[in-house]
């Protein structure tokens, strides 16, 4: 596995602004409107991301050009991020200038850096011409007001993801093959867990500068209820990252295909669970004692939950043990939104459900693993 560059890592660096600022939106605009708009940023910020991935897995990142060309991604995910709070206001056009630049610049450069590999060329060329397709789309609808712009860009998405889906046919170009893809999984696994913990890392930054605006008993109570949950969600993820990897890594001819689902489409459920649930932080140390209406169930409860049934899908993706557990705490803290709004119970209570029900997975997950280490008989203490 080839190990992450410092030049991806100083790539992945824009993303905390990113995810801050994506934080920030949703927390000022917290209403079924914004959550669909924030769904669809997130959407559109983690296509930029993952495909610049996606390149790194096939261009050699410490390389003069290829440094040179995802720095100036890096410049261009900047303006993108900067221009994200007033995306679907005064900024649209910028935002979708960005976003049509970076995906078409990159996928024209890589084009050309893999230029002698016949079955990457052929995928490339296909891939360009949708990409070209949906950057124009893009900017198409920053030049139009809501309620289109939300409409077209939501097309782009979808296009995009149909696109990738069925291998971005083309007409005289036929379609890309997963299978002809040379994909190390165990790169790309490692790469998107580094997205994961910026997620998480902006989750302690919301929660660390809320806390020092007001240094009190409460407040201190409420923050470490929120750095316990932010923990307990790191480690629902972090315990199977090793088996993760080494499973996509194994994978062999799998390898692009499982490649697509888990990271393409699944990585950025996950991701947006933990950025409702860090405005769900906030909203905790803010006021632990509000009581909780709809929008704060959103945000306390529907955070972890998105997140869990994220990674429920993750597990079965990959053929891991942990499905219905994970299942059954997202059905149980969607049942719990409900309930908690009809009794008005302080946030720090729906909070503390949420935090226990998380735990309730990773304890379930470690009595699995220890009936199953039983099962294959004593195990080396040294081991």
């Amino acid at each position: 596995m080839e190990p992450t560059t410092s030049t991806e890592l100083f790539f992945d660096l824009v993303y905390v602004f990113t995810i801050i600022q994506l934080s920030h939106y949703l927390a000022e605009n917290l209403s079924w409107q914004g959550v669909g708009r924030t769904a669809v940023l997130l959407s559109l910020v983690w296509l930029v991301w993952i495909y610049t991935v996606w390149a790194g897995n096939w261009l050699q990142p410490d390389r003069t050009p290829v440094r040179a060309a995802l720095l100036v991604v890096t410049l261009g995910s900047l303006l993108l991020a900067a221009a994200l709070p007033t995306a679907f206001g005064d900024n649209g056009l910028l935002f979708a200038l960005a976003y049509a630049a970076v995906q078409v610049g990159r996928t024209a450069f890589s084009l050309w850096a893999i230029r002698g590999e016949p079955w990457l060329g052929d995928s490339f060329r296909q891939c360009f011409v949708w990409i070209a397709g949906t950057g124009a789309l893009a900017v198409v609808g920053g030049l139009v007001h809501a309620p289109a712009r939300e409409l077209i860009w939501i097309a782009v998405i979808a296009v995009d993801s149909i696109g990738l889906a069925t291998g971005f046919p083309v007409p005289g170009l036929g379609r890309s093959r997963p299978e002809h893809w040379r994909v190390e999984g165990g790169h790309l696994a490692e790469r998107c867990q580094a997205f994961i913990l910026i997620a998480l890392g902006e989750s302690l930054l919301i929660t660390g500068g809320t806390l020092t605006r007001r240094l009190d008993r409460v407040t201190i109570a409420a923050f470490l209820l929120a750095f316990a949950g932010s923990v307990a969600l790191w480690w629902v993820y972090f315990d199977r990252a090793q088996a993760s990897t080494a499973a996509l890594a194994a994978a062999g001819e799998r390898a692009a295909r499982l490649s697509r689902l888990v990271f393409n489409y699944l990585h950025p459920v996950m991701v947006g669970g933990i950025v409702v649930t860090a405005v769900g932080d906030e909203r905790l140390l803010h006021d632990p004692g509000e009581p909780v209406g709809w929008a704060s169930a959103l945000v306390v409860l529907g955070g972890p939950a998105l997140f869990l049934a994220g990674h429920a899908a993750y597990v079965m993706a990959l053929g891991e043990a942990g499905l219905a557990v994970r299942v059954a705490g997202t059905l149980l803290l969607s049942a719990l939104s409900p309930v908690a709004v009809a009794l008005r119970s302080p946030i720090a209570v729906a909070a503390g459900a949420a935090l226990l029900i998380t735990v309730g997975v990773i304890v379930a997950d470690r009595v699995s693993a220890r009936r199953t280490a039983q099962s294959r008989g004593p195990r080396s203490p040294l081991r």
